[in-house]
């Protein structure tokens, strides 16, 4: 940055001069140079200096590219124990201030550092982004969403603490930096291990019911409650910044609890229920580093998400290049039948990460502008192309009042 600012410094100077030598009446020479000379070389001087930040300015943008999430865009759980906990409802908060909130415990940080964002109960979802496109990398893991999955004591089962949130992808194809576009879900393993035990198309709808169990019912014909387990947490179990009839749409992950309460000494803990991990393909499934002892660990394998796996409501694939938004939410609808063990499953999340930022922006081309594969409308460019001036700010419509640089399809135009 002391580099660019010092030659923009420059370029400022030699303008200045420029446009004193430009002066037809002006007596301006120096060393001896003619008006006309000291034109020419000024012009050949400030054109070199601005190629070289033409070069250097993009290298130093794609430098401050991240890795993890910039940014929460939606955030709406579905009751549960942790809500209105994590992150802490304060009275009078709106929803733009839970997003706020949400931000300051994971935009921009990862599993180590941040802090967790729980979802609720079956459906309650959190929507964010990055700072660029993940891009689709053919037989790689492309991101990764971390939880806090952790495998059971005795070992008796693959996983322990499992509760695994289904992913959703989008492109942000209308350009508006909204994730109003199609959906995609991530398929995971639970498509090819559980074929009839999953439930597509699946609904619940959730009413409040103040300081008391949360009461659903289903589409399935089914009715249920979320209960309170005040040993634990004492505060109200509906989100309290959400109106009353939540309903959420998506897809039933099946059961993966399992008592073994009667294979542990009763001594050491009076019951013992387990969720059992899912193989691939969701978030908060299995834990994030495959040695608790080593934090560099990171469990790609069990928490990275290919993007190839993306699949469209009729469960056919489908082929994304990129995608710019992600969603995540509870998948599984079951509760612990121990008093004051663990309740509900509630999907949480503590991170995201891109597994291959580099290759990401290599890929898409001109990250550091912004420039996307959407269209633009403006006279003499083809239209469904995009069109950014050099600041990268995208221009749509009547922008060209007035002589501008456009870019492309990574070529340059200039426009009258």
């Amino acid at each position: 940055m002391v580099y660019i600012k010092r030659q923009l410094g420059q370029l400022r100077q030699h303008f200045d001069l420029w446009s004193i030598a430009k002066q037809e009446q002006s007596p301006f020479s120096l060393d001896g140079l003619s008006r006309a000379k000291m034109l020419s070389e000024l012009s050949k001087l400030s054109f070199i200096i601005f190629l070289s930040l033409l070069l250097i300015i993009p290298l130093s943008a794609s430098a401050q590219h991240s890795k993890y999430i910039q940014a929460v865009d939606e955030y709406r759980p579905a009751p549960g124990q942790y809500v209105n906990d994590v992150p802490e409802y304060e009275a009078g908060d709106t929803e733009a201030d839970m997003i706020r909130k949400c931000n300051e415990r994971i935009a921009g940080l990862g599993p180590i550092d941040a802090h967790l964002v729980a979802l609720g109960g079956w459906g309650g979802y959190i929507t964010f982004h990055f700072d660029h496109p993940i891009v689709n990398i053919p037989g790689q893991r492309d991101f990764a969403v971390w939880g806090n999955a952790y495998q059971e004591q005795t070992n008796q089962v693959f996983g322990g603490m499992n509760e695994a949130g289904i992913v959703m992808v989008s492109k942000d194809t209308n350009g508006n930096g909204l994730p109003d576009d199609t959906w995609y879900e991530i398929s995971g393993s639970c498509d090819v291990d559980s074929i009839g035990k999953v439930i597509y198309g699946y609904e619940v709808t959730y009413h409040r019911n103040p300081m008391g169990n949360i009461p659903w019912t289903d589409n399935q014909g089914n009715s249920g409650t979320i209960d309170r387990i005040n040993a634990w947490h004492q505060q109200e179990y509906y989100p309290e910044w959400l109106p009353d009839g939540l309903t959420f749409k998506g897809t039933r992950l099946p059961d993966n609890m399992i008592d073994l309460s009667n294979t542990v000494e009763r001594t050491w803990s009076q019951w013992y229920y387990v969720l059992v991990g899912f193989r691939y393909g969701y978030a908060d499934n299995l834990p994030n580093f495959t040695d608790n002892a080593d934090i560099t660990s990171y469990n790609i394998e069990g928490c990275g998400i290919d993007i190839s796996w993306a699949v469209d409501e009729q469960r056919q694939p489908v082929t994304l290049d990129h995608i710019d938004f992600v969603r995540v939410y509870t998948g599984l609808n079951q509760k612990c039948p121990a008093p004051n063990w663990w309740g509900e499953t509630s999907t949480e999340i503590i991170s995201a990460e891109d597994l291959h930022l580099e290759a990401s922006l290599e890929a898409m081309g001109n990250q550091e502008t912004g420039i996307r594969r959407e269209g633009v409308r403006r006279e003499g460019v083809k239209e469904k192309s995009p069109a950014y001036d050099l600041k990268g700010v995208r221009r749509e419509g009547d922008w060209g009042r007035k002589p501008s640089i456009l870019i492309k399809d990574g070529k340059k135009y200039f426009t009258k």
